[in-house]
């Protein structure tokens, strides 16, 4: 699905607003590269709902001229209710038109996303299990949507209901994964809400390879990784692509790398994978950064994921700095997006004789958002680092 130069929107209520999946979705698409040169934006607007949505699509999104919108709609279309019929025909309704609108506006491809789940610990205004169930009947709305519409589908419902339960299980019942309101995740669960996206998109999760021969020293890698050096028991590179990098205390919801366990992010979307071949020993002790574990001679020759068994690790700290800044880009997006074009019409309106000057204030609002994103899409800086490999 994704193209190299690609523009990818992503839309939604509340919960998109917060600045999370989306930041993953972005630092996803510019550092880990699953096309070169892609660029994306968050469009997102707190209690909005699908026809709120289809009402400022064209002036507040289309005007973008993105090539892929992301849709995350349904949990305030759902009401807060049990499920309804009228409710559900509201959506499709909406849903509808909303994709027929991006067609007609030449977007190239689409992703019609589930809502999400709300947590069965913390969600107060229904029975959890009744409107989780709402949730699933709207995500149903949504994939015949997506389906008639022959357009991409992310199925988020299902998969958090899944994960929330496997982390529950581990965590206990007050780890929340909707959010302590029972609706707006945090970042664990922004992390399976970007993982479903992502794999609508078609990423394919290839970061890259590093091959090392410990009998005759020599190193290969794949694109985006460059090898500078190499011995019987070391290899130094160079990437230009990075692995999705995790953080934090893994019992805590405010940290993403506890998520990762009960979600398959690592070996769908994160392989980042070190070969060793003929170590002498039966098993290999690999160091990376300032990290050291122990690999079976089998496991090193079909490959390590460095990606899910060093969580810290020298791309760290450049992700962090990266996913900073995207953040930062995402929140003056806002400010664009909602504060001040979303509201030109209304100036037009008020002050008809100056429909020029409005007009190109709307250009100025576009401009800088391209700038904004043409700045974050050079933020994969080159990180160099060394991998040492004992046998045992």
């Amino acid at each position: 699905m994704l193209q190299p130069g690609d523009f990818v929107a992503i839309c939604g209520d509340s919960i998109t607003a917060q600045r999370i999946y989306s930041v993953y979705m972005e630092e996803y698409l510019i550092l880990c590269q699953p096309a070169p040169d892609l660029q994306a934006q968050q469009f997102g607007w707190g209690g909005e709902s699908a026809p709120s949505y289809l009402d400022r699509m064209e002036n507040d999104v289309i005007v973008f001229h993105p090539n892929i919108v992301t849709l995350c709609y349904g949990m305030n279309d759902g009401r807060y209710t049990p499920v309804n019929p009228g409710t559900l025909d509201t959506y499709r309704n909406a849903m509808t038109s909303i994709v027929e609108g991006l067609k007609k506006a030449g977007v190239r491809n689409i992703v019609v996303g589930t809502p999400g789940a709300v947590d069965t610990n913390s969600f107060k205004k229904l029975d959890p299990v009744v409107y989780n169930n709402t949730l699933k009947e709207l995500g149903n709305v949504a994939r015949d949507v997506a389906e008639k519409q022959g357009v991409g589908f992310a199925d988020v419902h299902s998969v958090m209901i899944e994960a929330m339960a496997k982390a529950k299980a581990k965590y206990g019942d007050k780890y929340n994964v909707a959010g302590n309101d029972g609706i707006h995740p945090n970042r664990n669960g922004h992390l399976i809400m970007a993982y479903a996206f992502l794999k609508a998109l078609g990423c394919d999760g290839d970061i890259g390879t590093i091959t090392l021969d410990m009998k005759d020293g020599k190193a290969e890698a794949t694109a985006g990784h460059k090898v500078l050096a190499a011995g019987k028991g070391f290899v130094e590179v160079e990437s230009s692509r990075y692995p999705f990098c995790f953080s934090g205390d893994p019992a805590q919801q405010e940290s993403n790398l506890g998520m990762a366990e009960f979600i398959p992010f690592n070996n769908d979307l994160n392989r980042f994978n070190l070969v060793v071949k003929n170590p002498t020993g039966k098993s290999v002790k690999v160091t990376w950064g300032q990290s050291t574990k122990t690999f079976s001679a089998e496991q090193a020759a079909s490959g390590i994921n460095l990606a899910a068994e060093f969580p810290e690790n020298p791309f760290s700290k450049p992700f962090a700095e990266a996913e900073a800044r995207i953040r930062e880009k995402q929140t003056l997006e806002g400010v664009l997006s909602k504060d001040l074009l979303h509201s030109t019409p209304l100036w037009v309106q008020s002050f008809p004789d100056e429909k020029e000057t409005f007009q190109k204030l709307a250009a100025k609002i576009v401009d800088r958002a391209a700038a904004r994103r043409k700045q974050s899409s050079q933020l994969a800086v080159l990180v160099k680092y060394k991998i040492v490999v004992e046998s045992l």
